[in-house]
């Protein structure tokens, strides 16, 4: 049987969702996007995947901020 979890399927919606021309994308549209996003980082945060991101991330930034200096 196969498993597929919400983060898994939310992933392909978002993917595939901005895969769309923007040209053809209403406010609604794009607010709806925005939402699943925001879901899916919800979703994907407490899991060591996310840990990972979140810690990629901030080493990134702190580089950013050292090489302005």
């Amino acid at each position: 049987m196969l498993t597929i979890t919400v983060a898994v399927l939310l992933a392909i919606v978002v993917v595939w969702r901005l895969r769309r021309r923007t040209e053809s994308r209403s406010r609604f549209d794009e607010k709806l996007t925005v939402v699943i996003v925001l879901a899916l980082g919800v979703l994907i945060a407490p899991t060591p995947a996310g840990q990972g991101i979140l810690n990629f991330l901030g080493e990134l930034a702190s580089g950013v901020t050292q090489a302005g200096r």
